[in-house]
């Protein structure tokens, strides 16, 4: 082992003081899984000594910034998920001061199916995309050293936590002058901080989920990928149907709590069509898909709960890891009697027109067979126990 790494491993392992990094700035450009990992990202870098007002995301998507930052820089035909990107990159190599930019390659995502499905990977254009995008910004001159901002995309394994730290250090360890102890604490640190925004996202799910139900009010359920949830990509669908008085939740944030997965799922489980709530062998096989796996689990969820009387599903223009899945979800969507709708093919031009109007149509439909919906679903979960927080107690008054 070289001297130097031996003297950095003594000092951390005698608790010497860390480097000082506060003046260290990261940008990390907003897209595709950081939307779902990026309280880690946070997490990780603050333990390293980094302030969290130097840890800077880019902007929501836009065409503009598309254009202004990004243009001429993608050399594949991907979806406009991925080739954004470019323009997330640009805007932050252009516009910000920075020191790094930190653009993860994610193999595989952390999910709370994990152990239920055959893995929880991401989309290989995914990390694939940052390096066909990245080699946008050296094909004529290499950007990044012109403006003196290091470029860095560790290949992540958030599906297995225990590479993390070894994969991050090879990634950082002369970016940052890090020593692997303190990438591995540092590892520890965004991975808690990630565990407790999950959990809070799933709380306060579960927490409108109960308001629908003490309340008798309908609830729409968002099938997407986690990028959705950006302005650009999604086109605000979701804000639309909240303007209309509707409680909307993602599939990403459903809750998990012992009581209503028992109340939901307990029947089938007892029955041996499944091994656990969380198994989707029984309407999804090839469960390798992170997102994929998600989004059909949230089909079974919606399919189950009583209040969410409607299911929107969005997916983005050329995604061919969502395409299989459109058939599977609708089916278990539509065979318990739950509405689907489904936004298809989004691209960058946001249809503001057809948006609205099939809005408005879909809303109809809500306010017309809610009420039937959710006395169905209920009759099907008779015997089971009702979990404190969703016992009905008005009447429906739309």
């Amino acid at each position: 082992m070289p001297l130097l790494s031996i003297f950095k491993k003594k000092t951390a392992e005698g608790g010497g003081l860390n480097k000082d990094r506060s003046h260290i700035k990261v940008g990390i450009p907003k897209v595709l899984n950081v939307w779902s990992t990026h309280r880690f990202w946070i997490g990780f870098l603050k333990a390293l000594g980094i302030p969290a007002k130097n840890i800077i995301f880019s902007s929501d998507t836009s065409e503009d910034q598309y254009r202004e930052f990004g243009k001429g820089r993608i050399g594949m035909d991907s979806c406009y998920p991925v080739k954004c990107m470019a323009g997330h990159i640009g805007e932050l190599l252009t516009t910000k001061r920075l020191d790094i930019i930190l653009v993860p390659m994610i193999y595989s995502l952390p999910s709370f199916l994990k152990g239920h499905v055959m893995d929880t990977l991401s989309c290989t254009r995914v990390p694939m995309g940052v390096e066909n995008i990245k080699a946008g910004f050296l094909k004529e001159e290499n950007e990044f050293e012109k403006i003196g901002v290091r470029f860095v995309n560790p290949f992540v394994s958030f599906g297995e936590p225990h590479l993390l730290p070894k994969q991050l250090y090879e990634s950082l360890k002369d970016a940052l002058d890090v020593t692997y102890e303190e990438v591995e604490r540092a590892v520890r640190e965004g991975l808690e901080e990630l565990r407790k925004f999950d959990q809070k996202m799933r709380k306060k799910t579960r927490e409108i989920l109960e308001w629908c139900a003490q309340n008798n009010r309908p609830c729409i359920l968002i099938l997407a990928r986690p990028y959705h949830m950006d302005p650009g990509i999604g086109h605000e669908i979701d804000a639309e149907f909240q303007s209309l008085g509707y409680p909307v939740v993602w599939g990403q944030y459903l809750p998990t709590d012992e009581d209503l997965m028992d109340w939901l799922f307990g029947a089938d489980v007892e029955a041996g069509i499944i091994k656990s709530p969380f198994d989707i062998s029984d309407v999804w096989t090839s469960s390798y898909s992170s997102n994929t796996n998600e989004i059909i689990w949230g089909a079974k969820f919606a399919s189950r709960f009583p209040w969410i009387t409607a299911v929107v599903r969005l997916s983005s223009y050329e995604c061919g890891m969502d395409q299989p899945t459109y058939t599977p979800t609708q089916k278990i969507v539509e065979f318990s009697g739950t509405l689907y709708f489904k936004f298809g093919d989004l691209d960058e031009t946001k249809p503001s027109g057809s948006v609205k109007i099939r809005v408005e149509t879909i809303d109809y439909y809500v306010k017309k067979y809610s009420p039937q919906i959710i006395e169905r679903k209920l009759k099907r979960l008779e015997g089971r126990k009702v979990p404190e927080g969703f016992v009905k107690t008005m009447v429906y008054f739309y």
